[in-house]
């Protein structure tokens, strides 16, 4: 299999795998649909191996590199991105680690396409944090350590072969490790029915007296894992996917827009303020940037306003009549993101 990445984003084979990805999104909104030959494809094209070390046969992409992908990726297809990112969420993490034997038995075949791998640590980060008792709870044995709990959001967890998982021991250590998808106790739930993205397959994960092995341990025991063994993009890929998901909605207004001028300037306003958000990405992912404006946090809140005002336009746009009072609406957004921008 080839799994060499493009020379450049501008290359006919990445604009062919782009058609693809394209030309296949509309069959992901089927029930029970999952994007398995489109991952293939992004294996064979070398995308699986973006986050990889090349001595594990990646390709190591910067991270300015590895956003523009995520941006062009999604304007392709939202649900095969997404997906895409939780299994490079996995490679961040084990990437990361001093688990060499980890590295050696996952890495490789999850650039090539052998083996999917996804992540359910929400509830070491946000969800659940409010709880008295931890979501997953850790014991350890002679063997390695006992999982019983549950994860609340995993992506593609039944159709994965791995899961990077972890929990909190009665000390508030915590552990994280790469859990083999038939281990014993082990459950991916019913996925959530949601308003988009259902084929990402997004549904609790249970765990019951699941045990792993000590060799199979990315971090920990250690206090706040999730600090640990980070780097690089970080919380800026679901900005990059959410500035690509805008703009394939922009695109699909300015096609609108050609028989209906009415539509013009709101898609110049959204155009423009894209345009500014996509520099300011770039300028965050660099080693150079600390501007206050470029912290991931304000970056993510103004790529998720602008994904979600952009889908509706581009919806709204599809139906006659339906733009009345909406130049006023981008006129007073944009008369308030300066001091949002500010505050943040």
């Amino acid at each position: 299999m080839n799994t060499t990445p493009p020379a450049s984003f501008d290359d006919a084979a990445f604009d062919e795998l782009l058609g693809f990805l394209r030309a296949e999104s509309g069959s992901l909104e089927t029930p029970g649909a999952w994007p398995s030959e489109q991952m293939q494809h992004l294996a064979r094209a070398g995308v699986t191996g973006w986050r990889v070390p090349k001595q594990w046969a990646g390709s190591d992409l910067s991270p300015p590199a590895l956003l523009s992908g995520y941006e062009k990726l999604t304007q392709a297809c939202l649900v095969t991105t997404f997906v895409l990112t939780q299994q490079d969420a996995a490679c961040h993490r084990i990437r990361g680690s001093d688990a060499q034997a980890v590295k050696e038995l996952l890495l490789p075949r999850i650039v090539s396409g052998e083996i999917f791998v996804t992540v359910g640590i929400s509830h070491l980060t946000t969800s659940g944090q409010h709880l008295s008792r931890p979501a997953v709870e850790v014991r350890e044995t002679d063997r390695g350590y006992v999982l019983n709990g549950t994860a609340p959001w995993v992506s593609g967890a039944v159709h994965a072969d791995y899961i990077v998982n972890g929990g909190t021991l009665p000390d508030g250590r915590q552990v994280l490790a790469a859990v083999p998808t038939d281990t014993p106790g082990l459950e991916a739930c019913t996925p959530a029915n949601m308003l988009a993205l259902n084929a990402s397959k997004t549904g609790p994960l249970s765990l019951n007296d699941v045990e792993i092995d000590r060799e199979l341990l990315i971090a920990g025991p250690i206090e706040n894992v999730m600090k640990h063994g980070q780097g690089g993009t970080g919380s800026l890929t679901t900005s990059a996917v959410a500035i690509g998901a805008a703009g394939g909605s922009l695109s699909r207004l300015r096609i609108e827009a050609e028989n209906r001028p009415e539509l013009t300037e709101i898609l110049d306003s959204l155009t423009r303020e894209h345009q500014v958000l996509r520099d300011d990405l770039f300028q965050a992912a660099s080693d150079e940037c600390d501007d206050a404006r470029f912290a991931m946090q304000a970056i993510r809140k103004r790529a998720n306003s602008l994904v979600v005002r952009s889908a509706q336009f581009s919806l709204n746009g599809q139906q006659k009549g339906a733009f009345r009072g909406t130049r006023r609406a981008v006129r007073r957004d944009a008369r308030r993101r300066p001091r949002l921008w500010a505050s943040t």
